[in-house]
């Protein structure tokens, strides 16, 4: 007797509706860090960046083990995404007049979340309710301080947010996701993440007005690398993590370590490798400054960085090439500083395509599988 197949489940449209919040909450955060890269603009950048991602993980991690088909539940989206808005509004001045929108809006959000959507495990310590009870106050007690204590506060919300689902993982060891839904969903948001890189090229260019070949020529280098970003994701990267997460003993090891934290990674690394690019295409003949070297560089070298994190997190493997190609990267910093910025994105992309020719031989038969082959 044949037995039916299991349908798997698939990304909704309500949940690809909440994600254009997200589109719009990047490319703020882009902007943000476009303003001031230095280190401590980097960091102000991120530490606004970890709320409005820890939102879109909330849901995303709800959205997956509940069907928001209900009328309640896909209302409840959308009042969270109409809070995503105002956060990604807060962001230009989130460190001056603006501080309380962003502060506010995350809190109310989390408790949303929390209320309607956790049911019976509201009443329970778990990462939602730390938020809840926790970093959401913090945020708003950081909103009325000024300068780097608002800083600090705010610092200190997002390190016990990331870290609460570390701390509390035995609470969550019994949960139970789809791995091709929740995989799908991380993978959505890396993409949203490489749209702004293209974004940030195309917008650049329409400002020179006329497009000349000069300007023609460095778009096609700049929209090499995003190709390239790209495929290093979603050609073997993607497949491995569904396969990690679907045979996971406990699953939730996964979510936290390599979807939580290494995606968290990827997106971040992603936006300042974006800024990098827009700098780049509004001046292709001069030489990059130290800052928007080092986002566009240092961006690129993390992103490819972190596969080494999330495959030894996924399979106890060295990712090799990946591993490489970020001390390549690095590397390549010191000629990149020295030459006009059309041709450091020459070298970025070369090393880009030259990881995934590498790979494309290698894997060519079994794909991301012949990693487990060679065990």
């Amino acid at each position: 007797m044949a037995v039916a197949a299991v349908e798997e489940k698939r990304t909704s449209w309500s949940e690809l509706f909440f994600d254009l919040v997200f589109v719009f909450a990047v490319t703020e955060v882009s902007s943000l860090l476009e303003h001031d890269h230095s280190w401590a603009g980097v960091l102000r950048a991120l530490v606004v960046f970890v709320p409005i991602y820890w939102v879109w993980v909330g849901v995303t991690v709800q959205g997956d083990v509940r069907d928001l088909s209900a009328p309640l539940l896909r209302i409840t989206v959308f009042a969270i995404a109409l809070g995503g808005m105002f956060m990604a509004l807060a962001v230009p001045d989130a460190y001056g007049s603006r501080a309380m929108v962003l502060a506010l809006t995350y809190w109310a959000s989390r408790l949303l979340l929390g209320i309607v959507m956790l049911g019976p495990a509201r009443r329970r310590l778990n990462p939602v309710t730390v938020s809840m009870a926790i970093t959401g106050p913090l945020l708003v007690i950081g909103a009325v301080a000024h300068g780097d204590v608002r800083l600090a506060i705010w610092g200190l919300a997002a390190v016990i947010d990331l870290a609460a689902p570390s701390i509390l993982r035995s609470r969550l060891a019994a949960m139970h996701f789809e791995a091709a839904h929740l995989a799908e969903r991380f993978g959505l948001f890396v993409l949203i993440a490489i749209g702004e890189s293209v974004v940030a090229i195309g917008g650049t260019a329409q400002e020179h007005g006329p497009i000349t070949f000069g300007i023609g020529g460095t778009v096609a280098v700049a929209f090499v690398v995003s190709c390239g970003l790209w495929w290093v994701y979603f050609h073997f990267a993607a497949d491995a993590v569904r396969h990690a997460l679907a045979t996971a003993a406990v699953q939730t090891n996964i979510t936290r370590l390599v979807l939580s934290y290494g995606h968290l990674s990827f997106i971040a690394a992603i936006i300042a490798a974006s800024v990098g690019l827009r700098e780049a295409v509004a001046d292709p003949g001069r030489v990059l400054s130290g800052g928007s070297l080092g986002l566009l560089f240092g961006g690129s070298a993390l992103y490819l960085a972190t596969f080494g994190y999330t495959r030894w997190m996924m399979f106890r493997l060295v990712s090799t090439t990946r591993l490489t190609a970020a001390g390549v990267v690095l590397v390549a910093m010191v000629p990149a500083g020295h030459v006009p910025a059309v041709a450091a994105l020459g070298i970025l992309s070369a090393v880009l395509i030259g990881l995934n020719t590498v790979e494309l031989l290698h894997n060519s038969r079994l794909g991301w599988r012949s990693l487990l082959a060679r065990r």
